[in-house]
């Protein structure tokens, strides 16, 4: 681990709780550096990891970087505050087309990921994407993220469901019967799970990037913006995990 001190950070004004996963859209790990260690810039990350697998400690733990901007989840609005952030260097989306994390540092992710979780006692379910915690304007670190590698590392959560519920899609513009019911009960999950939407029965575009960015972390192979019968199942039986493992830890 190299320490490349960066001076974009402040106090933390809430206990470490999340630890999120960011992406730099850079061209390389040198260019991204520069910028987070750029004091006009106003960014930064605790970590970076470049595409070997070599780590870049930016921002003391302790300290409040500047890594998620605005941002929500389970009703926290200060994320910086609440979170460690790491950010693997990658190019990010070109269009809609993404290359492949190399194995090196998805290797130095579950490492550093596995320290930082159990030095601040961060759960699974709050290992989180930047576009879980910003679905409106953020699409990190994205599909080419594999979660499902993550999760049975112990970093994150996945459930492998192939049961979908007998339900009908939901989707933008949808005005089918009960339409709003269902779309209503579809917000309150997300929302229960922790993403910062409003729950008023009405798809529109600000759930449609919902959908996306949850679609990015549990179904990449799939990002249409669509709740399908699948996606409606995958997130009960998500919530369905976290409430057997709280149970359990009880």
């Amino acid at each position: 681990m190299v320490w490349y001190p960066s001076p974009n950070h402040d106090v933390r004004q809430r206990s470490i709780d999340m630890l999120l996963v960011h992406y730099t859209d850079m061209k390389n790990a040198q260019l991204a550096l520069q910028k987070l260690c750029d004091g006009a810039a106003k960014v930064s990350a605790h970590y970076l990891i470049d595409e070997g697998g070599e780590i870049f400690h930016l921002v003391k733990e302790d300290r409040r970087a500047w890594h998620a901007g605005v941002a929500s989840w389970r009703g926290v609005q200060d994320i910086n505050s609440a979170s460690i952030g790491i950010e693997l260097q990658h190019e990010g989306h070109k269009g809609d087309v993404m290359a492949d994390y190399p194995a090196a540092q998805i290797d130095a992710l579950i490492t550093l990921a596995q320290e930082i979780m159990a030095r601040h006692n961060i759960p699974p379910r709050h290992i989180l994407g930047h576009s879980d915690v910003a679905p409106y304007r953020k699409r990190d670190p994205g599909e080419a993220l594999d979660w499902q590698h993550l999760a049975s590392k112990g970093i994150g959560v996945w459930v492998d469901n192939n049961m979908p519920l007998n339900v009908p899609p939901l989707y933008m513009g949808n005005a089918g019967e009960n339409a709003g019911e269902a779309v209503m009960a579809l917000q309150q999950n997300l929302a229960t799970y922790g993403y910062d939407i409003t729950c008023d029965g009405i798809f529109g575009g600000k759930m449609q990037q919902v959908i996306i960015a949850f679609q990015r972390h549990f179904m990449p192979q799939k990002i249409d913006g669509i709740a399908c019968a699948a996606l409606q199942s995958v997130l009960q039986s998500i919530l369905q995990s976290i409430i057997d493992d709280l149970i359990h830890k009880v």
